[in-house]
């Protein structure tokens, strides 16, 4: 069985969705990352105690780890078990971006640390709009590196994404 997964991708490509689903159905714990990256006021936790973090969160026997944080990437792969790389056209994730934007206007989004009301700025609409120039290769050279020895699945739509979760469903195996 599956036991451990990790789930990265661009901020809006239903990496939070997709892990709270997943979580339900194969009774797994999940762990948003941004909830424990951002402290209070969108201050970032330092680099030291980010890693000893994520170091204590794979160390599980099992969980759903959700979020991207390249420079601690390689930890949760080596430890996942499987990795999905939910890689969703860029004016989807726009579009999700801007709908969670207008859906938590003042409010917190429930994967996030109670302090941090949720907000778009110019910085993270470019930062979603050039996911895939800056960081899809290093992503997919990632995961070639662990294909192999742990499954690695890759969605580009949400057709695709529904279609993984209805044969999780049916047939209980990932």
């Amino acid at each position: 069985m599956t036991n451990r997964i990790a789930i990265i991708g661009s901020a809006g490509s239903g990496k939070s969705t997709l892990s709270q689903k997943l979580g339900k159905i194969l009774a797994l714990p999940v762990v948003h990352l941004d909830r424990f990256y951002w402290k209070p006021h969108w201050t970032p936790t330092s680099n030291d105690e980010w890693d000893e973090f994520v170091i204590d969160a794979v160390n599980g026997d099992q969980w759903i780890i959700d979020g991207n944080y390249s420079r601690t990437l390689g930890i949760r792969l080596n430890e996942a078990d499987a990795v999905i790389f939910l890689d969703m056209p860029r004016l989807l994730c726009i579009y999700r971006i801007i709908k969670r934007r207008i859906k938590y206007h003042g409010k917190t989004r429930p994967d996030l640390n109670e302090e941090c009301p949720e907000k778009l700025d110019w910085a993270f609409f470019i930062w979603v709009w050039n996911y895939k120039k800056r960081s899809r290769s290093k992503v997919m050279e990632a995961l070639e590196q662990v294909k192999g020895r742990k499954q690695v699945v890759i969605l580009k739509s949400r057709k695709e994404v529904q279609e993984f979760l209805d044969r999780i469903k049916s047939d209980g195996k990932f």
